[in-house]
């Protein structure tokens, strides 16, 4: 028995559940949410799905690459601190602090925010040395952080966030809800997401949606305060608020490596993502005094920001195997209809004093 479905049960009996009150439910509830589970659901086999960071390094070279030159625009600080939120397993973390060296190795202090067990478990083993170097540590979400200079960066947290489907029906905005027979669109107010929609398009036509994430700015407004300057960074599925709009996006549901829009089964057994409104993130961190927005394919910003011929030439000397493995990591990033281009980066910058 799905002691979350027990739970909904319960709900639905008062009336219909707007879709991001069971996402939040299936992926937050402090006991049997699908993010507070011991086992983790990265990789492979027998897994729901894998990130970019199960394919091989070259991510986390690249963003050690641009977390290096923040470094130097702030005139090398002595101490440069990288916060990454829902950091998972590390691995990110864990190839950033092995691909830098030299001064900015030095200053570099990586700091692990998530508090998923099966993740914290995770990232103790990936991080092992650099927790004993003291070039990393743990921050719990709860944390009230001190002001830092240097980064905020991620992969895929904002798509976890719970978040609302509305849709057009021609003469007003309905809302995804379920239901004691399943899921429905009703009508229903929406509020400051309406404005939001049509703010973004010249004209709604019939069926265009999007989903809208009640608690995004309180989360970039906790991330950014702590942030005195340097560079914010996100890699996230998602689009521009018009494209969104135009294509409708809706809930995903991600199990054992299919994806489907049955959001509202196998309660805390299944990944739950929506698309990132990358124009609205935008225009919150701008709010929050950051500036030099922008956001790109994942494919476009490695081939722009990667060293991708020194590249090819150091793996000359790898043994195949290995070559092979860092061949297919960049095919992977860099191909059409690949990983590269289903995933997009978004920049920005906070001055001091901003």
């Amino acid at each position: 028995m799905n002691p979350l479905n027990d739970l909904l049960q319960s709900r639905l009996a008062q009336g219909p559940v707007p879709a991001s009150e069971v996402m939040a439910l299936g992926l937050y509830h402090p006991e049997h949410g699908y993010y507070r589970r011991q086992e983790g659901p990265w990789g492979f086999e027998g897994k729901d799905y894998y990130t970019a960071l199960d394919l091989g390094p070259l991510l986390g070279q690249t963003l050690a690459l641009r977390l290096e030159a923040a470094w130097e625009r702030l005139d090398r600080p002595a101490q440069f601190t990288a916060l990454e939120p829902g950091a998972g397993r590390g691995w990110l973390g864990r190839d950033v602090l092995s691909a830098v060296s030299g001064p900015f190795a030095e200053a570099l202090v990586y700091v692990h925010r998530d508090d998923n067990p099966a993740a914290r478990e995770a990232a103790e083993r990936a991080l092992a040395p650099f927790l004993s170097a003291h070039r990393a540590r743990f921050a719990a979400e709860s944390e009230v952080l001190e002001p830092f200079t240097g980064a905020i960066f991620s992969n895929e947290l904002f798509d976890a966030l719970p978040a609302q489907p509305w849709r057009w029906d021609g003469e007003c905005w309905t809302r995804e809800v379920l239901t004691v027979t399943g899921p429905e669109w009703q009508v229903a107010d929406p509020g400051e997401a309406g404005a939001w929609f049509a703010s973004q398009t010249d004209g709604l036509e019939l069926r265009d949606g999007s989903v809208w994430c009640e608690g995004l700015p309180s989360l970039v407004q906790a991330l950014t305060t702590p942030l005195q300057a340097g560079l914010f960074l996100a890699v996230d599925y998602g689009e521009s608020a018009d494209r969104l709009l135009a294509k409708g996006a809706d809930l995903r549901r991600f199990k054992a490596h299919g994806v489907d829009g049955k959001w509202h089964e196998d309660l805390g057994e299944a990944d739950l993502t929506a698309d990132v409104d990358f124009t609205r993130l935008s225009r919150l961190l701008e709010a929050e005094g950051l500036s030099e927005l922008g956001h790109v394919a994942l494919s476009k910003w490695i081939r722009t920001h990667a060293p991708l011929d020194r590249w090819g030439g150091e793996w000359m000397g790898l043994p195949e195997a290995e070559r092979k493995a860092r061949t297919e990591n960049l095919l992977q990033l860099t191909l059409p209809n690949m990983m590269g281009s289903r995933f997009r980066v978004l920049e920005g910058w906070k001055a001091a004093g901003a």
